[in-house]
């Protein structure tokens, strides 16, 4: 009869058979040549270079670093307005957050870019296209956010506030100087996949109408791809995703992982 260990061993070796098998099967379907004109079409990928890093992923990492700023101040205001014990304002919060992390991004897009020049004629929201996008998203993560960062400081022992207090601290002055700096430690986290979603988000900045001095990767790429007839345009915008999205992620690890050792 075999032992534990042989019916593990045998078990990873049917296993990898069977990956073998799928990708020989794969690999036999596969048209190399039309698989490189479809995906890698080198004439494709010249004629993107350089606008698509100096224009697209530029205004990408722009409207991203904008829409966090703007999301991470609105989303602390929310957090402290939901731990607030006046009534009005943790009602104001919670319909905030509610509102905005129900309704789809693209639905706060085409508000700010088409419901309010509607509803106010002769008005714009200031900043152009960086400020509709600030906005939109902005409001979007501020919902994800203000629940993460609230979580944080109730996750602050009470013993740091009441420390604080003993000390002479203020209340205003406590929250800021002891329970929000180690609340931020904790959620650093969270608000860096934040971050990877709102990047990924960006990718809606096509509903306001935008030109080529303004455009995305997506954008960016979708328009290539209807003038090239192929999808390598795609190919590359989703590699220029991962230029940012990637560095991100290995943060995210080493933060846990240094959360992990600390604990």
């Amino acid at each position: 009869m075999a032992s534990p260990r042989q019916r593990a061993r045998r078990s990873r070796l049917i296993q990898y058979v069977v990956l073998v098998l799928a990708l020989v099967l794969v690999a036999s379907a596969v048209d190399v040549d039309e698989m490189k004109r479809a995906f890698f079409n080198t004439e494709v990928i010249r004629s993107m270079f350089p606008d698509v890093l100096l224009i697209a992923l530029k205004n990408t990492v722009i409207y991203t670093a904008c829409a966090f700023a703007f999301g991470l101040a609105l989303g602390l205001v929310l957090a402290l307005m939901r731990l607030s014990p006046v009534g009005p304002y943790r009602w104001l919060a919670t319909g905030f957050i509610e509102f905005f992390r129900g309704v789809p991004a693209l639905v706060v897009f085409l508000a700010i870019g088409t419901g309010v020049p509607l509803a106010f004629p002769g008005r714009d929201i200031p900043g152009g296209v960086l400020g509709k996008v600030t906005l939109a998203l902005g409001m979007v993560g501020a919902a994800y956010m203000a629940e993460t960062i609230r979580a944080g400081i109730q996750a602050v022992p009470k013993g740091q506030l009441e420390a604080a207090r003993s000390l002479g601290m203020s209340h205003t002055r406590a929250m800021i100087s002891v329970v929000i700096p180690q609340a931020f430690r904790i959620i650093l986290p969270p608000l860096t996949n934040e971050l990877i979603l709102l990047t990924k988000d960006s990718s809606l900045v096509y509903v306001l109408g935008v030109y080529l001095e303004t455009q995305e990767l997506t954008k960016f790429g979708r328009e290539t791809m209807n003038t090239s007839n192929s999808l390598t345009a795609l190919v590359v915008v989703g590699f220029c995703y991962l230029l940012i999205t990637i560095p991100l992620s290995i943060v995210v690890r080493q933060m846990e992982n240094r959360s992990e050792r600390a604990r």
